[in-house]
């Protein structure tokens, strides 16, 4: 399933020195803590200056990236990325694989197998637009040889797609790439296009009659050379295990393809032929029922099916539509969704007086003009809950209108603006030109109503701020320990001593006993037991990390007295620690307690010095 920390994971993942690098990965409630082969090939430099990354600190033989609340996150990514299992090594077993519905592994495979050329597909398509747009115009000429050539650079993609795919599939099932490659590459081979096989009076494996594809070859398909390598896969990885190491390097390709290309022909690609066939059908007659209905499914759900990555399962849907029909039906549906993101993005812009917030909604409204909606979705809509909606439902608004009105795409890849020109087609321009209108129209609709709508901290709190005489508001939070309290700058971790993640102050407890500051909400437990995260009645976000580098121990030493998601009140007890446990480890028991979003806030100021018992006021807010 796609993280939408992908991007993120992959630049940290090069930066380590990459994925043969990593020796293991660990993280607890802020940092990703890598064990690294050589710490002197990671780029320390550029991870620090990567935009959702806070620092990085090289200690006690662990390289820790720090992240922030959203670790467990980007851990997820990077773990996907890096093909890790766990905190188990890299380069290690793979062990057990947890078992997964069909529907996901689906998703997962088509993830896998699209994501390393995405880029170049989008490219491509953006080539195709826009030949097409300039034939339309009559600026080039279609049947010259400027056209010629490039139109082979902006299809050469698309016709050997099994060439591709058969590559990145040999990639996601694990398997020599070029076996997949030659799988692919046999499959569009001259005499295996529909002319080449048309030149036999009848087409034949031993004697055993081939059935082609109803468009008459595998050019530009995309199902059957999945299914192909992944059945080479099984062959594959069966050979690995009994061949001789001495020929094992020319024998298992010669014993593979050897097997694979026919089963592909004769049974493989008939199969799969049909299965996509059989989808075609069922968009068409989706299509011929309700356009309306069809265009109203996709235009809502599509943000939602993004957020969770299954909007992979309609990619190949698309590409096996133009395939096999020249256009494709159902992802027209989808075109206002980024131009409802960007507009809802524009207008929290405007309204908004977080600063930090209105910082974040320049880069997301540009990606989103381009196509791209998840740094709006994941950063800035979504966590706002009504501005998500809004754009739904103007998205599906924008499907309903797009469907009725015909539209077809003529090129897969291209996104956002980018996307226009790839439905001018036989009709000419006229289509993009209404597809401009109503995905423009989009844009101001949703800037509209989520400009009159929207609120600053539009979800309700039980606020336990109050008012100042100059605007403000201000709260305060109580000692959650018994001890000493100490500047976070004395604290022997950089991280915390620059005020990184927020800031607060630490205490060097005398017992081993966490409670609440204030009333909230637990946000987070980590795995490792050692931190509490609480959402504030009164606003603040709370992180008590307790120890120095306590994530080594794995939870030994702590009791948790709550659980994610539990309302708490000021004084409950939250957790239990064994201080003489730490200690006996060699770990520091000195206790952050921070207010992670620092930027929130004009003034955080230390109530208290020296000893203090838990209730005794600790710091204080005001914005």
């Amino acid at each position: 399933m796609a993280n939408k920390y992908d991007g993120l994971a992959r630049i940290i993942i090069q930066n380590v020195g990459g994925r043969d690098n990593i020796d293991s990965l660990t993280h607890c409630v802020t940092r990703l803590r890598f064990k690294l082969k050589d710490e002197g090939k990671a780029q320390t430099d550029i991870l620090k200056e990567t935009d959702g990354i806070v620092t990085v600190v090289q200690s006690g033989g662990q390289y820790m990236v720090v992240i922030g609340n959203h670790v467990g996150q980007v851990y997820d990514a990077v773990c996907e990325r890096a093909h890790i299992t766990g905190a188990a090594p890299a380069s290690g077993s793979e062990g057990p694989k947890e078992k997964v519905n069909p529907f996901n592994a689906f998703v997962s495979v088509v993830t896998g197998v699209f994501t390393p050329f995405l880029g170049c597909l989008a490219a491509m398509g953006i080539v195709k637009g826009f030949l097409a747009l300039l034939s339309s115009l009559g600026v080039l000429d279609s049947s010259g040889s400027t056209y010629a050539i490039l139109n082979a650079l902006g299809d050469s993609i698309f016709y050997y797609f099994p060439v591709i795919l058969g590559y990145t599939a040999a990639k996601r099932f694990g398997i020599n790439e070029f076996v997949g490659l030659l799988l692919g590459a046999t499959m569009v081979y001259p005499s295996m296009t529909a002319a080449g096989v048309a030149a036999f009076e009848r087409f034949t494996f031993l004697g055993v009659p081939v059935v082609m594809p109803s468009a008459g070859d595998y050019t530009s398909t995309v199902i059957p050379v999945i299914i192909a390598v992944w059945f080479a896969s099984l062959i594959y990885k069966f050979l690995e295990e009994r061949t001789p190491a001495s020929v094992a390097s020319f024998m298992n390709p010669l014993v593979t393809l050897l097997i694979a290309v026919p089963a592909t022909f004769l049974v493989i690609g008939p199969v799969a032929s049909g299965i996509a066939s059989a989808i075609n059908a069922l968009c068409v007659a989706l299509y011929n029922l309700s356009p309306v209905a069809l265009g109203a499914f996709v235009g809502f759900f599509w943000q939602i099916l993004v957020m969770f990555g299954l909007h992979w399962a309609i990619v190949p849907i698309a590409i096996n539509n133009v395939a096999m029909n020249g256009y494709d039906i159902v992802l027209p549906a989808m075109m206002a969704t980024t131009f409802s993101q960007t507009g809802a993005v524009l207008a929290i812009m405007m309204k908004t007086k977080n600063q930090k917030l209105k910082s974040l909604c320049v880069p997301a409204a540009i990606s989103g003009f381009c196509g791209v909606t998840e740094p709006a979705i994941y950063g800035i809509t979504l966590p706002k809950k009504k501005p998500f909606f809004i754009t739904c439902g103007v998205s599906a608004i924008g499907g309903v209108i797009i469907s009725a009105m015909g539209a077809k795409l003529y090129s897969v890849g291209a996104m956002g603006c980018f996307a226009w020109t790839t439905f001018v087609g036989d009709e000419g321009i006229i289509p993009m030109v209404k597809v401009i209108i109503v995905t423009m129209a989009a844009l101001v609709a949703t800037f509209f109503i989520v400009a009159a709508v929207y609120k600053d901290e539009e979800a309700s709190k039980k606020s336990a701020a109050k008012p100042t005489s100059d605007g403000g508001s201000e709260g305060f939070l109580t000692a959650p320990l018994n001890g000493a309290v100490i500047p976070l700058s004395e604290i022997k971790d950089e991280v915390f001593s620059q005020g990184v993640l927020g800031n607060g102050v630490a205490i060097e407890p005398n017992s081993g006993e966490v409670c609440a500051p204030c009333d909230g909400v637990i946000m987070e437990i980590p795995e490792t037991l050692h931190a509490v995260g609480i959402g504030g009645d009164n606003g603040a976000e709370i992180l008590i990390h307790v120890g120095m580098d306590t994530v080594g121990l794995n939870g030994k030493g702590f009791e948790p007295q709550v659980k994610q998601g539990d309302a708490v009140k000021q004084g409950q007890l939250l957790l239990k620690f064994d201080m003489d446990y730490i200690k006996s480890q060699g770990l520091p028991v000195t206790t952050p307690v921070i207010i992670t979003n620092t930027d929130e806030y004009a003034e955080i100021k230390a109530e208290a010095s020296g000893e203090v018992k838990k209730g005794d006021k600790l710091l204080s807010f005001r914005k």
